[in-house]
């Protein structure tokens, strides 16, 4: 490096050190104040002195006041900060307790619209029987006395109204392979 270029950059160093010894405090204490968070006012801070490093002109002009260029270019950062920060969304950290979103709900929808559909199909004993065991959450006994039938009796309907509802959601049964080539008609 030339002498004469290193020399200017020591000037401008020895500048910045005797700027942030005689305002660096002030600088401190008001963007703090302006931002709230000491760790995010010393980032102010910081990004302040390299731009007065960068303009070392404006400290050496004598036109105005050191201080005020300084607080100036510190509240000028913080709004481009508090503005970058309104622009874009906030994130938002996830929560290991909540379930994801289900997206497309429609295969449920189909799901329960296909089993009401195959209740609706069963008699009203076996459909008596499966509400009081499936849908109350009752027991054997429990389902017996409200519907006033025997036990054994919820438990035959139950095992027929499965078998039927079984049968109903499974489609109906292929058609019997009547030419030999082993494919249904």
């Amino acid at each position: 490096m030339p002498p004469a270029r290193e020399r200017a950059e020591d000037r401008d160093e020895a500048l910045l050190h005797s700027v942030y010894s005689e305002h660096g405090r002030a600088l401190l204490a008001y963007a703090t104040r302006l931002t709230g968070d000491r760790a995010a006012a010393e980032d102010v801070v910081q990004e302040t002195l390299i731009r007065a490093w960068r303009h070392p002109e404006v400290l050496t002009n004598g036109k105005g006041s050191t201080r005020g260029w300084l607080l100036t270019v510190a509240r000028n950062l913080v709004t481009d900060r508090y503005r970058a920060r309104a622009a874009r969304p906030r994130e938002v950290a996830e929560n290991p307790d909540a379930p994801p979103l289900v997206r497309d709900h429609a295969d449920s929808v189909v799901a329960s619209v296909t089993v009401m559909a195959a209740l609706d199909e069963l008699s009203e004993d076996h459909r008596g029987v499966l509400d009081q065991i499936y849908f109350k959450g009752r027991s054997l006994g429990e389902a017996a006395t409200a519907l006033g039938i025997p036990a054994g009796t919820v438990k035959s309907r139950s095992y027929y109204a499965l078998r039927a509802l079984r049968q109903s959601l499974a489609g109906p049964a292929p058609e019997p392979d009547t030419t030999g080539s082993g494919v249904p008609a």
